[in-house]
């Protein structure tokens, strides 16, 4: 009776998640609430401990997964990640046929030392900016990421929980075997062959089949930082105007011009500069120009297109040097009203010095029905707004970056009217502590047995102890329906294990194949754990087929090791359902259904079958 109804209920698990009735985090509750009652029952009783019903939500695995957010939104805040990204983005472009190996190689091989689920968490800021900046939707970087993460937690005996009790597993198999085919335990790297080729049948995957298995639209957006903003413009204040990127030579005429003069005279703005190495805003409109350097600008095409004929200057294609300073996660257009009782009220923003005193570069001043501004319009001749006296009501659109916004927000001389920004303050000071928890948190991990979700609570806890972020940042990073999901599934898997309706589920394939040569017979073990590893813990499932694989290759003749590492490896192959705490990790971002993870996901499994399964013979 317990197994027909521990089979039951995982039958109605996987109804509710690939039909999607009630969100898959609700199911999982659902599920955890019917073991829980049905333990009540007569006969039913070896389900669940109920005592323990709720322990799921203090297991490692959770614990784990709680602290790697902490750690990875501390590194967020500190701008580590925009860097990461911005280096991605340099060396990859935009197109998503370059960043999706790039992505998914660096998160194999960080994930081969670090917990696949960590180095996931730890990507997901990353993926997220390089999908703003480049415009290739998330959910096409986000999978093969995640996928990536989980292969690559087969290149070494430390990347998954599975290999890492391997070789205990292996030595309690010894005890009851004769001296001839005890097992040698395996080294640090002995799957790192197996592991490599997983991660590169992974990327050739996406590459090649992405278009037509990931959802979302294939190719890179069309839409970058440079055309929103003039789309922006136009549309609400009918500025015609985009983002370009200029050379300006040593010989250029322009050399020791003015800025404001520039800007007058030609109907644009120049809004940055990049000179010996550096970018920055500009700040002060009275200064020169200086070359060799490049100049971002703001303008009509065919204007900014004269002004670089003029002055011998070159127009870059897209943004270069300047696609991080623009880039949406870190700056943008920003509509700022100056209220009745502002003390800026009859002083202009050359009076004020506005870019340089408040970090704005303004672009127009919208009074009334009439929009002033530097760039030509088709209504309006331009207009020099450093000059015009702030008015009461006066809108204000200006570029800036969003910590500068944020401190506007406190300004009592401004109303900020833009609501759609990252709020969250960068705290680019704080990167040394950052850093620090972060490499204490790695090293207790490689270097130790302290357990996991300790080791990785004490970079959290060093992060918001050092105010890399405060305690409410801190509950606002973690995934809370990522935390229910797994939590409130680990029960069920107790329950197939409890009531012996995994042995039996294992004795009666194994029967069935009884007599087969031995490769199919090992097949049946990497499918056999494949299966498990969605229904229960993939440590679980280790433990629970080690010992039958290894009787099963004494039996018929094959090298009992070979066997055991097919059930580690092939508890990693979990890809047809967000059970695994990848993939529950990268669900809510993306916004990905349960029938993307089939779709995307069972060609996946079939393909880590086979290339595991050709690998560990041929390596071993």
């Amino acid at each position: 009776m317990e197994m027909g109804v521990v089979i039951g209920l995982l039958a109605f698990t996987v109804f509710l998640f690939v039909s999607e009735i009630i969100r898959i985090d609700l199911a999982a509750l659902l599920v955890l609430v019917l073991v829980g009652i049905f333990s009540y029952l007569p006969g039913l009783e070896r389900l669940a401990d109920v005592t323990h019903l709720f322990d799921g939500f203090a297991s490692n695995a959770v614990i784990s997964i709680i602290a790697v957010m902490i750690v990875g939104a501390g590194l967020d805040r500190t701008g580590i990640m925009n860097k990461v990204a911005a280096a991605i983005l340099k060396y990859g472009g935009t197109t998503e046929g370059r960043v999706l190996p790039i992505v998914s190689g660096t998160v194999g091989v960080i994930s081969s030392f670090l917990q696949n689920v960590g180095a996931a968490a730890l990507f997901l800021p990353v993926v997220s900016r390089i999908s703003t900046r480049s415009g290739i939707p998330l959910s096409r970087l986000l999978m093969p990421m995640g996928f990536c993460a989980i292969l690559g937690g087969t290149m070494t005996m430390v990347g998954s929980s599975p290999l890492i009790l391997l070789n205990d597993l292996v030595l309690t198999a010894n005890t009851s075997l004769p001296d001839g085919q005890k097992m040698a335990p395996f080294s640090l790297f002995s799957v790192a062959p197996i592991g490599a080729a997983l991660i590169a049948t992974g990327i050739l995957y996406f590459l090649l089949l992405g278009r037509w298995v990931l959802p979302g639209s294939s190719g890179a957006s069309e839409v970058t930082t440079g055309r929103g903003t003039a789309e922006y413009l136009q549309r609400v204040y009918g500025l015609h105007a985009n983002v370009f990127e200029v050379d300006v030579p040593e010989d250029s005429p322009l050399v020791g011009q003015i800025l404001a003069d520039i800007n007058n005279e030609n109907n644009l703005y120049i809004i940055s500069t990049f000179y010996r190495g550096k970018a920055s805003m500009i700040q002060i409109l009275t200064a020169e120009i200086a070359a060799p350097c490049r100049l971002a600008i703001i303008g009509g095409k065919s204007e900014v297109e004269q002004f670089a004929d003029r002055f011998g200057l070159t127009m870059r294609p897209e943004l270069d040097v300047f696609a991080e300073e623009f880039a949406p996660t870190n700056a943008g257009i920003a509509e700022l009203v100056i209220p009745p009782d502002s003390k800026l009220i009859g002083k202009s923003p050359r009076d004020l010095l506005l870019r340089k005193t408040y970090g704005l570069s303004l672009l127009a001043i919208h009074r009334g029905e009439e929009t002033l501004s530097h760039v030509k319009t088709e209504e309006h001749e331009p207009t020099q707004i450093g000059l015009v006296a702030f008015q009461a009501g006066d809108m204000l659109v200006a570029h800036t970056r969003w910590d500068n916004l944020m401190r506007l927000k406190r300004d009592r001389d401004f109303v900020v009217v833009t609501a759609d920004f990252p709020q969250d303050e960068l705290r680019p000071h704080k990167v040394g502590w950052a850093v620090f928890f972060f490499v204490v948190s790695l090293s207790l991990i490689l270097f130790t047995d302290v357990r996991l979700s300790l080791c990785l609570l004490t970079g959290a806890v060093g992060m918001i102890l050092t105010r890399v972020l405060n305690i409410e940042e801190a509950y606002r990073a973690v995934g809370w329906n990522t935390v229910f999901l797994l939590a409130s599934l680990i029960p069920l898997g107790q329950a197939v294990q409890n009531t012996g309706t995994a042995e039996w589920i294992a004795q009666q394939i194994l029967f069935v194949l009884h007599g087969w040569p031995a490769w199919a017979l090992q097949a049946g073990v990497a499918i056999l754990a494949t299966v498990f590893s969605l229904v229960m813990s993939n440590v679980g499932a280790t433990v629970l087929l080690v010992p039958l694989a290894v009787s099963i290759a004494v039996a018929v003749g094959a090298d009992p090791a070979v066997f055991a590492m097919t059930v580690a490896i092939s508890t990693s192959n979990s890809f047809i359902i967000p059970t695994h705490q990848v993939n529950a990790l990268i669900m809510g971002p993306a916004g990905y259904k349960v029938t993307d993870f089939i779709k995307s996901g069972g060609i996946m499994t079939i393909l880590f079958l086979v290339v595991s399964l050709i690998m560990l013979n041929v390596v071993f």
